[in-house]
């Protein structure tokens, strides 16, 4: 399937951690199709080979990454490669994550906790660190971190996940108003739950997790991928130029209970 170029994002370079599958993919395509050239940035090599060939095929431009974004040396050289690549970086998207096993903290592996702190937070941290003075040599830029309606509300089992998210929404507002005289903007945005193949880690099935996990939303189902990517395009863009600081959410309703 061809890239139809939209352009609200041309002449921009991003990167886009996670990109590999899911609503990564989801944002890396919506990118490409609105004009950016795409790094795909991911631990999964083959899958963000993957996205990116399907990018290029269409007519887009991007290229794949492997980046284990918890290694300061692997975040590092992804931001290079981007750079050499494309010629610099406007648009970061954090969105490469782990899910830490269904257990309450006493019963939680230390390992799983720390995993989940070096991916979930560390990773952004690093991944910004060394994308920013690329930002601020380009005139500024949008930063964008995935974080989850879990960054608001909790659910029982997943205490780990859930800091690691809210932890994000506190690390964008610290980065909007430590780069805001720099045009660089910080932003979160929390999808509720999507249907990607991570609900099978959950769930057996989609029709189950459909039933069961989409009827903790108002709207009575699960978000689509697609439909997070749309609204990371909005935060990358123009359209949201007022916005800093703050936190997009895209629940489905969940957090109006």
């Amino acid at each position: 399937m061809g890239i139809e170029q939209k352009g609200k994002l041309e002449g921009q370079t991003a990167i886009v951690t996670g990109a590999g599958n899911g609503i990564g993919r989801a944002i890396a395509m919506a990118y490409a199709a609105e004009g950016a050239a795409v790094a795909c940035a991911d631990i999964a090599m083959e899958d963000a080979e993957k996205v990116a060939a399907e990018i290029n095929a269409g007519g887009g431009r991007a290229m794949a990454c492997d980046c284990d974004v918890s290694r300061p040396e692997q975040a590092e050289a992804a931001v290079k490669q981007t750079v050499e690549g494309f010629g610099g970086v406007s648009v970061l998207v954090c969105g490469a994550a782990v899910f830490t096993p269904m257990a309450t903290l006493e019963h939680l592996s230390v390992e799983d906790w720390q995993t989940a702190m070096a991916v979930n937070v560390t990773g952004a941290f690093l991944m910004c660190k060394f994308a920013l003075p690329h930002l601020r040599q380009g005139g500024g830029g949008s930063i964008i971190l995935i974080a989850s309606q879990l960054g608001r509300v909790a659910t029982a089992g997943q205490t780990a996940y859930c800091a690691t998210k809210g932890a994000l929404l506190q690390l964008a507002k610290g980065l909007a108003l430590d780069h805001c005289q720099e045009n660089i903007r910080a932003n979160t945005l929390s999808p509720g739950a999507v249907a990607t193949r991570r609900m099978l880690n959950r769930f057996d099935d989609m029709e189950t997790a459909q039933r069961v996990w989409g009827a903790k939303h108002p709207i009575g189902r699960l978000g689509e991928p697609e439909e997070i990517a749309a609204a990371a395009v909005f935060l990358a863009s123009a359209d949201s130029s007022f916005m800093t600081g703050t936190d997009l959410l895209v629940d489905g309703g969940y957090t109006a209970w």
